[in-house]
């Protein structure tokens, strides 16, 4: 594990609490110069939900996380598979691992399999015999909008189509944890895919994507992320709910952060950073700084399973 600095006093959100060990259970790294990311090179940029991402477009490597983290015990990290060319997945996994023999971290990682292709079997198979592999990520389809979702539909690729449910079956085999990415409005979905596999852990990405923070919305966020707290073989990760154009503080994101803790409890919870892309809308000290603040009042041993118990139990630090 690497260890850090003492984390540093921030006058915007008091201190830091640098007592805090820290996993960072969701990160990215990438070198544009030696690998192909479609989307942080293709023209025009294809839709993302933090709108601009050509921000994006430059080399992250663990030196330039090291420095975003700078001040902060970060004893260990995860990398989240960052949408690697898809016609060689293997490839993003061999080199995260000479990443890490080099650098130092990542010290576990979310690899990248798609569960409806033919190959399903055989690159999860592949994921799985490399060391630092814990989970598969494969972000399923569905519709853009909650008023266009509809509970019986077939859409392919989806977590309710079965050619995307025979590849997630190899999970089991595989011993691998699956990542999901998905709008709150497909967390029935989700649902119904842990119960049907109640031996395969799903860990939710970004506590499903509540983006619109209307009332209405938040309210039917909240009803969905409930129903998902119910199944045991789910865990959810306290990252990437940046808004665009908004600072990310504990104004802003306080009251989900501390409602998803409450719904799953902190020892199903765990903090990540989502960086870089997150840092579009605010600094690695002004996310940390924040989650810090939200949960300053919760028990220390709830504290330590969101800042490095969760993760270190999932991922196996």
């Amino acid at each position: 594990m690497q260890s850090g600095s003492p984390a540093r006093p921030s006058a915007a959100h008091g201190p830091l609490q640098d007592t805090i060990a820290v996993i960072d259970a969701h990160h990215h790294i990438w070198d544009l110069d030696t690998n192909v990311h479609p989307w942080l090179r293709d023209e025009p940029p294809p839709p993302f939900r933090y709108g601009d991402s050509r921000p994006l477009r430059r080399n992250y490597l663990p030196v330039h996380y090291r420095a975003d983290a700078a001040g902060f015990n970060i004893v260990a990290t995860v990398y989240a598979e960052a949408e690697h060319d898809p016609t060689d997945p293997l490839r993003e996994t061999r080199w995260v691992h000479q990443i890490a023999e080099r650098d130092g971290l990542p010290q576990a990682m979310t690899a990248a399999a798609f569960l409806d292709r033919d190959d399903a079997r055989n690159i999860i198979s592949a994921q799985a015999a490399f060391p630092l592999v814990r989970s598969i990520r494969h972000k399923p389809r569905g519709v853009v909008r909650p008023q266009d979702y509809t509970s019986g539909h077939q859409i392919a690729g989806s977590m309710r189509c079965p050619r995307w449910r025979a590849g997630y079956r190899h999970l089991g085999e595989s011993g691998l944890h699956f990542e999901l990415q998905t709008p709150w409005w497909h967390l029935d979905d989700a649902c119904e895919l842990a119960a049907a596999f109640p031996d395969t852990l799903i860990i939710l990405n970004h506590l499903g994507l509540p983006a619109d923070r209307s009332a209405t919305a938040l309210q039917a966020w909240h009803a969905a992320m409930s129903r998902l707290a119910q199944v045991p073989n789910v865990r959810v990760k306290l990252s990437g709910i940046c808004v665009p154009g908004a600072r990310w503080t504990p104004e802003l994101n306080g009251w989900i952060v501390r409602e998803a803790i409450r719904l799953f409890g902190a020892e199903r919870c765990m903090w990540a950073s989502n960086f870089p892309v997150d840092g579009l809308v605010a600094s690695y000290a002004e996310i940390l700084g924040a989650m810090f603040v939200i949960t300053r009042d919760l028990a220390s041993a709830d504290r330590t399973r969101i800042f490095s118990g969760t993760a270190a139990e999932v991922y196996r630090l």
